[in-house]
C-alpha cells in the first residue's frame, strides 16, 4: 500500500515540475511558414508499436497451439 502511495506522488510531482517548465516559456515570435520536424520520436514510437504487435501476435499463435 505504501509503494502505491510513493508511486502516486511521484508522478504527481513529475506532472507538476514538467507543466511548471512548460509554462516558463517566454514569449517567443512564431513564423506561420516555418515547418516543424516530426520525425524525432515519432519513428520510434511507430517502431515500438510495431514490435509490440509482433510481439503479441506470437504469444497468441503459441497460445492457440497449446
Amino acid at each position: 500500500m505504501a509503494s502505491r502511495i510513493w508511486k502516486t506522488c511521484f508522478a504527481l510531482a513529475l506532472i507538476l515540475m514538467v507543466s511548471t517548465a512548460a509554462f516558463a516559456q517566454g514569449n517567443i515570435e512564431v513564423d506561420p511558414d516555418a515547418s516543424v520536424p516530426v520525425d524525432g520520436g515519432l519513428s520510434l514510437l511507430i517502431a515500438a508499436g510495431v514490435g509490440y504487435g509482433a510481439k503479441r501476435l506470437v504469444e497468441k499463435r503459441e497460445q492457440r497451439k497449446k
